[in-house]
């Protein structure tokens, strides 16, 4: 090929539009994160997680009814099969908590005998019954490899007081609650991120929406996209203590490391995420005596600001929120995936009304087409000089 007709590469599908949604949006001229038209921090002002997940299944907020009608079959899909406990018992206590969740969805949706259901409806019931199972699972995790039994989901509390009493075997604080919520609602979901295009890409392929979940476990499972805020936590601990942070961010910055829960491909001012994630983490800190760990955040925010003009992303408050909350570090993803899954799902069944496999092209620079030499003159035969080697064709 001619290189001045070689297709431009777009790394990473940067500036590369491949679909239109209907779901989420970030509104530049607002800063605002955007689900089916609200205002993320509007939703968190005025709702909780269940009627977001309401919200990005149906389109619309639910009336009171409807929002009764929707926790009711909600709260009775919590429990777990005992084969499901069993299944987790086996597993290694040191195994991830993401490769616990991916075994546990493929487990259900082997167990499902209308898996091969694509309809809107059996899609509903579906995500449904895996965001009402997927805290019972993480919470039982949590116990079994710590050697405790699981505890029983509850069905006369909301969706995050269930979490903490199957974790921890009580009710935190409501501003706990309050807080848990808030992150569930702003992890929910975040447009084409790398494990939504998964599961839409799985989707393209009409396989069935456990494999699609599944496969946005493993690809929200790589520390540039849900395990940032894991390594957030690590930074807060090995800084320690907030006279030695700004030290450590100078030091970082001329080692040109990454500095985890900063910055956002998409957001031009800002994650709008994390202002409210900033309250709430004040909230809780009042409660769970987190000011070192917010002073700690403020240098390295305000540092990253004036040295490198780059703002925190949602990662970035959600690490000390959580720690400050007690939950367990490797758990941080976990949650984040009992967030996720409402709109993981919601994309999965907006691909299947307009699918179309989803197949790129790449260029080719490897070697040109050449002759398959017999293996008793391999090692003797001539290289092929740079001069002969020529770009070929994309791949069908």
């Amino acid at each position: 090929m001619d290189d001045s007709k070689k297709p431009e590469v777009h790394k990473g599908l940067v500036g590369v539009y491949i679909d239109d949604s209907k779901v989420s949006k970030i509104v530049q001229e607002t800063n605002s994160l955007t689900y089916r038209g609200y205002a993320v921090q509007d939703l968190c002002a005025s709702c909780k997680f269940e009627e977001v997940a309401f919200l990005m299944w149906h389109g619309e907020l639910p009336t009171k009814q409807e929002l009764a009608d929707f926790e009711k079959k909600e709260r009775s899909l919590r429990a777990i099969e005992p084969e499901l406990i069993d299944v987790l018992k086996k597993l290694r206590h040191d195994a991830h908590p993401m490769d616990v969740l991916r075994t546990a969805i493929s487990f259900i949706g082997a167990q499902d005998p209308n898996w091969a259901d694509e309809s809107k409806a059996a899609n509903l019931e579906k995500s449904l019954n895996m965001m009402a199972k997927l805290p019972t699972i993480v919470a039982a995790w949590s116990r079994i490899r710590n050697g405790e039994e699981p505890i029983a989901p509850r069905t006369d509390l909301s969706y995050s007081e269930n979490f903490f009493n199957m974790t921890t075997g009580k009710v935190p604080e409501p501003a706990i609650i309050n807080a848990f919520d808030k992150t569930m609602i702003l992890y929910a979901e975040h447009s084409f991120n790398v494990s939504t295009f998964t599961a839409r890409t799985i989707t393209s392929s009409l396989s069935d929406i456990y494999s699609a979940v599944t496969g946005a476990i493993g690809s929200l499972k790589g520390r540039l996209h849900g395990g940032a805020n894991e390594a957030v936590l690590d930074v807060i601990q090995e800084i320690g203590e907030p006279e030695k942070a700004q030290a450590w961010l100078d030091d970082a910055i001329a080692k040109k490391k990454t500095i985890m829960g900063f910055g956002h491909r998409v957001y031009k001012n800002g994650d709008s995420r994390v202002p409210t994630l900033k309250g709430a983490f004040n909230e809780v800190s009042k409660l769970r005596g987190g000011e070192k760990i917010g002073q700690i955040m403020d240098i390295l925010e305000q540092g990253m600001l004036d040295k490198k003009n780059i703002k925190p992303n949602v990662d970035f408050p959600t690490a000390g929120l959580y720690h400050l909350m007690g939950i367990e570090k490797d758990l941080y993803t976990p949650l984040f995936v009992m967030a996720r899954i409402t709109g993981w799902t919601t994309h999965v069944m907006e691909q299947l009304e307009g699918n179309k496999l989803i197949r790129p092209l790449c260029t080719y620079s490897g070697e040109a087409q050449r002759s398959v030499v017999p293996m008793d003159q391999r090692g003797t035969a001539p290289k092929a000089t740079p001069a002969q080697k020529k770009p070929g064709n994309p791949a069908p």
